[in-house]
């Protein structure tokens, strides 16, 4: 009668003492399997599926390594380790019921069909279990904005449906399964193989390109910027070593063509490929990559050295992603439907890239699947380490959309150190899926947490011990909250919801060098799964504050909503 009756399928231990907490009781479903229980993780991408191997073919699914990232990758010496049994093993521990009355309710709610249903994945759910006013903690159909491969496509039509540029957000990402988007990535990779090539030139003649963000004047902000950005060291050229002088003044010709098509682009036509045939771009790239890679010279008189720093700086004022992009050209390769690091590899040569796209054999990632993304090189580390943000968010309602932003999050940290000449995993997947099998390396910082982990107040005190306190809620929180909208708001469309119904979200964020927050991607299920002390205390909290926010909130505005916040409401 009072429409108390709740569903929990999956490792919510947390959601149901909660609940049962509050009076409610569960109607406890028929176990079909451990599959179901063990879907955990940010499962709103299908698994993939080890397909028929023959010969490279099976290099490649290991590779891919479908069963979770517990082998390191073909030709790495990369350790396995296992630092803690799966944590819902653990939390489902925790759900006790000594006397067994909360069975004995359960067992006299079994007719009742459930008022609220808290899920790991939408399609889990029986049809039978619903009702008109049931209250379901997911949508349908946001694959749009919550698959690499749907967040990728979202936010290219974003520019046709709100005034917003994604490249002020997000790295430029592409689908290689589609024609269009195969030909503008390789597109892509030129031009950014023709830019890098200018800075790599204006850094041999001992010059740095100009920045636009301002580095702090104090001895202290001084030595941050040296310890805490990464800026690799071209290699200088060998004795002997080859030197290209055609190369600077090719790569010259390609900016400046391309400058002149920005400054005349418009969003109704599509934009002309400069200087496409006007160089041979298999030569320029095999040249550009031993001058990147392997340390071959250049050749720049006092004149291109002006023309390189002058184009750079125009490019810069038309390129939101010029100075984050870095030098060495390096992209990273996901599965468009994957979570958790599963197949996901930077790789620094075009033509390696598509042959990985186009021979793989596992189902799930046939060339349809890919993905490809400009890898942030120019990022923020903690002690020459890489991390991102895990930054939560709730939307309550799609019309009007609105959406709860949480003021708690938390860093996830690699367990070496960061290096853009290592390509390996350990150094630049920050999952903790993919770092729990890897031991810390002797040559990382011995300040960097030993479970990888650090709360968002831990890296704000850290920026003001560095002089940018201001950081965290002047740029990294306003960014953050804007890329979340925007992205919303491109999806929008595809989105099918009922009016009632609620969904967490997990929102993975790298962090530039200037402290600009550069999304990932979105998760539709986070993990609870508690792999720290501070994610075990913000998963609970995060968990209980969105029943508070879904549960009781319509009924009492002024009711405690803990650390949501409403950011947007049409």
């Amino acid at each position: 009668q009072e429409k108390k009756i709740f569903t929990v399928q999956g490792p919510y231990p947390i959601i149901r003492r909660l609940l049962r907490a509050r009076g409610w009781v569960e109607r406890k479903l028929p176990r079909t399997g451990r599959q179901l229980e063990q879907h955990c993780g940010d499962q709103n991408k299908q698994r993939l599926q080890t397909g028929p191997s023959n010969g490279g073919g099976r290099q490649r699914e290991l590779l891919l390594n479908p069963r979770g990232g517990a082998q390191p990758f073909p030709g790495t010496t990369d350790p396995l380790h296992y630092p803690w049994l799966p944590a819902e093993k653990e939390e489902e521990q925790c759900d006790e019921d000594p006397n067994g009355i909360h069975d004995l309710m359960s067992y006299l709610a079994r007719d009742q069909l459930p008022n609220f249903i808290w899920t790991n994945f939408l399609e889990a759910i029986d049809r039978q279990l619903l009702q008109e006013d049931s209250v379901v903690n997911h949508y349908a159909r946001v694959d749009a904005f919550t698959t690499k491969e749907g967040l990728c496509l979202s936010l290219q039509n974003l520019p046709w449906i709100e005034q917003a540029d994604p490249n002020t957000f997000f790295p430029r990402c592409y689908r290689l399964g589609t024609m269009d988007d195969r030909e503008a990535f390789i597109e892509d990779f030129h031009l950014t193989a023709a830019r890098s090539l200018l800075k790599l030139a204006l850094e041999e003649a001992g010059d740095r390109p100009v920045r636009t963000e301002q580095v702090p004047n104090s001895a202290e902000g001084a030595s941050w910027h040296r310890s805490h950005i990464s800026h690799p060291k071209h290699s200088t050229a060998r004795p002997g070593s080859p030197l290209y002088p055609e190369l600077v003044e090719e790569a010259l010709e390609v900016c400046k063509q391309h400058l002149g098509v920005l400054q005349h682009e418009d969003i109704d036509r599509s934009t002309p490929s400069p200087c496409r045939t006007c160089i041979d771009w298999d030569r320029f790239l095999q040249q550009y990559y031993r001058v990147a890679h392997e340390g071959a010279g250049l050749v720049l008189t006092r004149e291109q050295r002006k023309q390189c720093q002058n184009l750079l700086q125009s490019l810069a004022e038309k390129l939101p992603q010029l100075d984050m992009e870095g030098k060495l050209n390096i992209w990273i390769l996901k599965p468009g439907a994957e979570s958790q690091g599963r197949g996901i590899i930077c790789m620094k040569r075009l033509e390696e890239m598509l042959q990985l796209a186009w021979s793989c054999t596992a189902p799930s990632v046939q060339v349809g699947r890919w993905v490809v993304q400009k890898y942030v090189e120019r990022l923020l580390t903690v002690f020459g380490t890489k991390f991102n943000i895990r930054q939560w968010f709730v939307v309550t309602d799609w019309k009007p959309l609105t959406v709860w932003f949480y003021e708690d999050c938390y860093l996830r940290f690699c367990s070496r150190p960061f290096s853009l000449h290592h390509l390996e995993r350990a150094r630049h997947l920050c999952n903790v899926s993919v770092q729990k099998w890897y031991k810390t390396s002797p040559d990382q910082d011995p300040r960097v947490p030993p479970d990888k982990i650090w709360s968002n107040k831990q890296f704000q005190e850290y920026l003001a011990q560095l002089g940018r306190a201001d950081a965290w809620h002047q740029v990294l929180v306003p960014g953050m909250k804007a890329a979340i909208l925007n992205t919303l708001r491109s999806a929008r469309d595809q989105v099918r919801f009922h009016k009632g119904n609620f969904e967490l979200y997990g929102a993975d964020f790298l962090v530039g060098e200037d402290c600009q927050p550069w999304l990932l991607e979105i998760n539709s299920c986070p993990t609870m799964s508690p792999s720290s002390a501070v994610t075990r205390r913000l998963c609970a909290n995060v968990q209980r504050d969105t029943l508070c926010l879904v549960l009781d909130h319509k009924d009492n505005p002024t009711c405690s909503i803990g650390a949501f916040e409403l950011i947007y409401k049409e």
